[in-house]
């Protein structure tokens, strides 16, 4: 059984994590094991070269990542996480869209791709939550 019984729930939830809310993160849709979150780039995510800071490729994945084991079961934490970059951003917004692989006991698996607003695959992060 789900956590939030709406994504307003999730929200209101979620909006403590100031970190990715502050940098323009957000929740856009709500599944049982599964979501959509986003953010607007903008100058403040960019390093040196111009180029989306990887950091913040792996927030908006973290953040996902925190929103979907927290539906399948809260509190959840994550344990191991791993990031592959594959691609630099070239649109305006990133997407990341979750997807829980496995809900076991203890621990659940969950797989993020982040893509920006151009169709373009940017990471695929997997992580594992542990259910306090």
């Amino acid at each position: 059984m789900p956590t939030f019984s709406t994504i307003e729930e999730a929200r209101e939830v979620f909006k403590e994590d100031r970190f990715a809310t502050s940098n323009g993160m957000q929740i856009d849709e709500l599944g049982e094991d599964w979501c959509v979150c986003s953010m607007t780039v903008t100058e403040n995510h960019r390093n040196a070269y111009g180029g989306v800071m990887g950091g913040v490729i792996f927030t908006l994945a973290d953040f996902a990542l925190a929103v979907t084991s927290n539906q399948i079961h809260s509190l959840s934490v994550a344990s191991q996480v791993s990031i592959n970059y594959l691609n630099a951003p070239k649109g305006e917004r990133l997407i990341a869209k979750s997807t829980c692989v496995k809900s076991g006991r203890t621990t659940s698996v969950i797989h993020v791709n982040v893509s920006d607003d151009k169709g373009r695959l940017v990471a695929l992060f997997v992580g594992t939550a542990f259910k306090l």
